[in-house]
């Protein structure tokens, strides 16, 4: 991902958060930083983050309830994806063609309200306000969403059926995401899909094609012919928080401690793969 070129701006008010622009990492990293980060902000160790990243390799991520059985671990592994558990809810998200963003702040009504639908609500409506200066008519889904969600059980991801509050174009989903409250702070994490590959989507999932899946769903590449470079789409999404939320976000870097303490916490978030046959 490409530096963001930002950092302390004259005439920038409110309050200050990180914002992080990260490089592409495996799953477990990904995960045990946000956790950590969750942990760090509740505990007032750490600032309110905005950390923008990547995945290498791609990556299938289950909700923190969701049991293993519902993805095709054999697939994952012949394929070379890692697949890890989010410290969030919700269900499967591959990981792939997609900027990936995760809001880590304080829930005391300074900036965002104590309430989870609120806070979500507030980060998700900053972030289409991002998309539409990038040119996607973005919106947010209604409350009702498209019916009933699934159980966590059922292998269907996260992109399949979009909920109240969720970001679509036209009815289809372009960002999934998944959120938690904890100690007086909220992580809230997503996936904007900037294109798609069908093979990899279905077959995590254990399906034969992506039929079931492609209409539900839409890419920034579908809505504009094209994708953007990386850095211009995080720029974009990072000047619509700002706006959004009254805060000023000042570029920085993750400290050595948030580091070693992901390093350590990997193994927390892995789904074992070793036992499946290949």
């Amino acid at each position: 991902m490409e530096p963001l070129g930002r950092g302390e701006r004259p005439g920038m008010t409110g309050p200050r958060w990180r914002l992080v622009g990260d490089g592409a990492r495996t799953g477990a990293s990904n995960m045990a930083l946000d956790a950590g980060l969750l942990d760090g902000v509740a505990s007032g160790t750490a600032p309110p983050t905005v950390r923008f990243y990547g995945w290498s390799p791609p990556c299938l991520s289950l909700g923190r309830h969701q049991p293993a059985g519902a993805v095709d671990l054999r697939f994952c592994r012949r394929e070379g994806i890692d697949v890890v558990r989010r410290p969030t809810g919700g269900r499967a998200v591959l990981h792939h063609l997609e900027v990936t963003y995760a809001v880590v702040a304080p829930v005391d009504g300074t900036v965002l309200p104590a309430a989870v639908q609120g806070a979500y609500r507030r980060i998700a409506g900053a972030l289409v306000d991002g998309l539409r200066v990038l040119g996607v008519e973005a919106e947010l889904a209604g409350e009702s969403g498209n019916g009933p969600l699934p159980r966590p059980t059922e292998a269907i991801p996260c992109f399949r059926i979009p909920a109240g509050g969720e970001i679509v174009v036209r009815g289809r989903k372009l960002v999934g995401s998944a959120v938690r409250i904890r100690g007086g702070a909220v992580l809230q994490h997503g996936s904007i899909l900037l294109d798609w590959d069908g093979r990899l989507q279905a077959g995590a999932l254990g399906l034969a094609d992506d039929s079931a899946l492609r209409p539900h769903v839409t890419t920034v590449a579908a809505e504009l012919g094209d994708v953007p470079e990386s850095g211009t789409i995080v720029r974009l999404l990072a000047g619509a928080l700002e706006r959004e939320l009254g805060v000023e976000l000042v570029l920085g870097p993750l400290t050595g401690a948030e580091l070693r303490t992901a390093e350590r916490r990997k193994a927390e978030f892995r789904v074992a793969m070793e036992a499946v046959a290949g």
